[in-house]
């Protein structure tokens, strides 16, 4: 591509390549030099203009970004029209956005004229949210370079469905002390939490704080969830400090194993994993800060899950990478020198 300041003499069939203004009218970027513009341009004093002008192997910059939405959009993504070189990815559904970040990276190193934005990986998603951008930033780029960077992406962008029909049941455990009232909080914003990802509940009978209690009420629910290719929650009324505590003992006595006990993700590290039954059931034992609909490290497990991934001890370790959440409530840096002073 051709692009500078050049005589009117030499601009006729370029493009401006900045916005100009003539007798008190803008005369846009990207509008073609014709004639009459030139005789314009004579007449207010003007001798040069900057244009760009296309050369033979050069891709237009809306025929780009289009040409890398539509490498880069996978299943469940929805692309809208190019324009001015830019092309926005949209959600076609709710679910779970998923792509390789090293794919992203790599194509954005691959050619500095195009730039990919996204949101980021394993963000929960609803149907027409804009996931992605996809901007040229010059008018054209050549053939063989747009050719070089849309091989790095095979539609690596996705929005991964809820998968249907699971159901989850959550077991509470009491003290002496603990309030009906937040019991009662507990299993609403559970509900609430797993009803955003089409997961149903059902809430069988508060069982006493202790190991064999909670190990024959997991049982028991194990029999019934398994039918129904569900999960088992345990909220306890004490959070967890150890894998020796009640709720992954209990997980154990029930005949399951714990695969995983704390989350470098904040708030929710308190967090216990584990498998039951023959079928393998996942055990979720909450983090206190689960009572709460704030975002937290639980919300990360099951919208994975709810997206039919799996989720094991290295995924655990992968979540700490942006894992200290917005909502975590703390005082932002300006916020300590405004009440120091």
């Amino acid at each position: 591509m051709i692009f500078g300041e050049l005589p009117l003499t030499e601009c006729t069939g370029a493009m401006l390549a900045h916005a100009i203004r003539i007798d008190g009218r803008r005369i846009a970027k990207g509008t073609s030099v014709d004639r009459g513009l030139i005789e314009a341009a004579e007449r207010a004093g003007m001798h040069r203009l900057w244009i760009a002008r296309l050369e033979a192997g050069d891709v237009p910059e809306d025929l780009a970004a289009d040409r890398v939405a539509e490498m880069l959009a996978g299943s469940g993504i929805a692309r809208r029209a190019p324009s001015h070189g830019r092309v926005n990815l949209h959600a076609a559904h709710d679910g779970l956005l998923l792509y390789e970040p090293d794919a992203v990276i790599r194509a954005n190193g691959q050619c500095e004229s195009i730039g990919i934005s996204t949101m980021p990986v394993h963000t929960p998603v609803a149907a027409g949210d804009m996931l992605a951008t996809i901007k040229v930033f010059p008018y054209a780029i050549g053939a063989a370079e747009l050719g070089s960077l849309c091989q790095l992406l095979h539609r690596s962008l996705e929005v991964r469905p809820w998968q249907t029909g699971i159901s989850a049941c959550l077991i509470q455990t009491a003290l002496y002390d603990t309030a009906p009232k937040q019991l009662a909080k507990t299993a609403a914003v559970t509900r609430a939490r797993l009803a955003r990802l089409g997961i149903s509940m059902v809430e069988p009978p508060i069982v006493a704080h202790a190991v064999e209690p909670l190990a024959q009420a997991l049982v028991a629910a194990n029999a019934v969830a398994a039918a129904q290719a569900g999960l088992l929650l345990i909220s306890g009324a004490t959070a967890t400090s150890d894998r020796r505590d009640v709720l992954p003992a209990a997980i154990v006595a029930a005949g399951g194993s714990v695969t995983r006990f704390g989350m470098p993700v904040d708030p929710g590290n308190l967090i216990v994993m584990g498998r039951l039954g023959d079928a393998g059931l996942v055990v979720i034992g909450l983090p206190g800060c689960a009572k709460s609909p704030k975002r937290n490290g639980l919300d990360l497990v099951l919208e994975r899950l709810a997206a039919g991934l799996p989720v094991d001890s290295a995924d655990f370790d992968r979540m700490g990478v942006g894992g200290m959440l917005d909502e975590a409530g703390r005082t932002v840096p300006w916020a300590w020198a405004a009440s120091a002073a």
